[in-house]
């Protein structure tokens, strides 16, 4: 399940954004939710990451 909710973002941080979004063929929500699971992952608090490494952890 998704959850919504506004989001302030400066104009130029947004459009460059919306221009990465463009390159990678995605759209803005869509690079905006890609750059935050990345930054989770990379920080080692995705939630997905955690459960996968648990499951490794426990079948070890």
């Amino acid at each position: 399940m998704k959850k919504s909710f506004a989001l302030r973002v400066d104009n130029d941080v947004y459009d460059a954004i919306e221009r990465w979004a463009a390159d990678e063929f995605r759209s803005t929500n869509g690079q905006i939710e890609w750059i935050l699971s990345e930054a989770l992952k990379k920080a080692k608090r995705h939630p997905k990451t955690k459960t996968t490494i648990k499951k490794e952890t426990e079948e070890q």
